[in-house]
Order: C-alpha cells, then sequence, then structure tokens
C-alpha cells in the first residue's frame, strides 16, 4: 500500500472496524488529511486503475475538477474511529469538559515553519482568558526544546499525539485515539489555519476558532492556495467564536459522516476479503 495510507494510524482504524487483527494492503490511496485541494498531498503520483479513497463528496468534486478521476468517497478514517469508541452524538460529554487545546500550524519531515510563538502565545491567552490551556505541538516541534519552553514557561500543558510515520516507519497507530481523548476533555479546540484538528474537534462537539498569527511552510504548495483560499471558501470558520451549529454540519459534511460504508463494503472495496476469510479461518 502506499505509505500515506498508513499515517496518523488510518489503515490500523480501518482494519479495526473490519475486525481484523492484521492491516493488509489498501488497494488504492486513502485521504490522510484535510485540505482544500484535492485531499492529497501536491505532487502525489497516482498509479493508473488503482483508486482514490477519500473522505467527502466536497474532495471528489474538487479532484474531478482538477482531472483526477476514479474517486470513491468512503468518509475519514476519523469518522470511523468514532463510531468504534461509540461517540454517537457530537456534544455527548459536553458539560464535563474544560479548557482549550491549541493546534499550532505545523511543519513536517520535508517543510519547516516560519511563524511567531510567541506572538502567537500572547493572542490565544488574550482570547481564551484565564483557562487551563494545552498546547498540541506536531511531533518535531514537540522535539524542539526552544518551541517547547515557550509555551511552557507560560504555563501551558504541552503535549504531542505521536508521530504520524512516513515511509512505513515510525507510525504511532493510536495517534488519533489520544487525539479523540484529549478533543473530548476540552471545551474548544482553536488554531490559527484550518485544518484536521479543527474539524475533529467540531465533529465532537467541541467550540472552535481560527485566530491569531497564521505562519506558513517554507516553500508553500500554490497549488493549495494557502490561507487566502481557506478563508475564501470558509469565511464563517475564521473568527475566534465560530456558531456551533455552523462548525458542526461543516464537520459532519467534510468528514463524510453521512457516507460511510459498512465493514462489508470496506473489505471489498479495499481489496480484503480473502484477509477476512484467513482471519476467521485462523
Amino acid at each position: 500500500m502506499h505509505h500515506a495510507n498508513h499515517f496518523y494510524g488510518h489503515a490500523h482504524i480501518m482494519a479495526r472496524y473490519t475486525g481484523l487483527a492484521e492491516v493488509p494492503r489498501i488497494w488504492g490511496y486513502l485521504q490522510h488529511g484535510w485540505n482544500t485541494y484535492d485531499g492529497f498531498a501536491v505532487g502525489t503520483k497516482f498509479a493508473p486503475n488503482y483508486p482514490r479513497l477519500v473522505w467527502s463528496s466536497s474532495v471528489a468534486r474538487r479532484a474531478w475538477s482538477l482531472g483526477l478521476r476514479q474517486n470513491i468517497v468512503v468518509a475519514a478514517p476519523w469518522a470511523y474511529l468514532l463510531e468504534l469508541e461509540g461517540v454517537s452524538t457530537a456534544n455527548a460529554g459536553i458539560d464535563d469538559r474544560e479548557g482549550t487545546i491549541v493546534y499550532p500550524f505545523h511543519g513536517w519531515e520535508g517543510q519547516s515553519i516560519i511563524g511567531d510563538h510567541e506572538l502567537y502565545l500572547q493572542q490565544v491567552r488574550e482570547v481564551e482568558g484565564d483557562v487551563p490551556i494545552t498546547m498540541c505541538l506536531y511531533w518535531n516541534e514537540y522535539r524542539d526544546p526552544a518551541v517547547r519552553s515557550i509555551y511552557e514557561d507560560a504555563g501551558f500543558r504541552v503535549i504531542s499525539h505521536g508521530e504520524r510515520g512516513y515511509l512505513w516507519k515510525d507510525t504511532d497507530v493510536h495517534f488519533l485515539d489520544k487525539q479523540l481523548a484529549e478533543v473530548r476533555r476540552h471545551k474548544r479546540v482553536v488554531s490559527n489555519r484550518l485544518g484536521s484538528a479543527l474539524i475533529y474537534g467540531a465533529s465532537v462537539g467541541c467550540e472552535v476558532g481560527i485566530y491569531g498569527d497564521p505562519m506558513i511552510l517554507e516553500a508553500e504548495r500554490v497549488a493549495l492556495g494557502g490561507r487566502e483560499k481557506q478563508i475564501r471558501l470558509f469565511p464563517e470558520l475564521h473568527q475566534p467564536f465560530v456558531p456551533q451549529d455552523y462548525a458542526q454540519a461543516l464537520a459532519r459534511a467534510e468528514l463524510g459522516q453521512d457516507e460511510m460504508l459498512c465493514a462489508e463494503e470496506i473489505r471489498d472495496l479495499f481489496g480484503w476479503r480473502d484477509a477476512v476469510r484467513g482471519s476467521l479461518e485462523s
């Protein structure tokens, strides 16, 4: 399978959902994160005749407009994780939550982030007030003492969900399990850029907001359209306090929660039918 199918433990979640102890090869390309492009990293090379397994109809439409065919909507692995964990309603347990978890826009193994963490810290404290704040950093920034100390010295709780993995190595297969546990203990999820974390938070009833130093990636891909495209497509999301009904409805649509497949459909689509028979016989 393409190595991005493993990112954040996505393939493992789908295997759990279909009742498999092992993770077989997925015969296709599974969308690994949310973006305003085609759902995949810019420049991804797709082998002919293999489907692009996307989260939602909106992604499929954007991909089609770019000339990319063979898009099949399967919903986000996060949606299947919610089913596995019995999270049946977005607002379940909302009264027991407190504080804000912050997901600053981050770099990755191939691109560093350019931005002012000191300024962002001040902006977060000004908006969130005197509440417990958890700063969730991507693994490479979490391991940078210079970045971590900015938030730790301010009294923030600083965490990371682990590594997403790269080229089939170092994947924390419980990444999303950890993320789900964290967002469900907080009342609010905020960031300085729109991304998967905000959508995940809205899907489980958190208040969400986008504000502060937007930061940028080194050599940011022009095809993604940057923050300007995000604001153009989703202007209502770009404010410190987003109306909850709007945020939850958008999250449900972008995660494809009304387009989820049953376990048997996933086995057929992913090419897992033989693996299922093998696991039942053993």
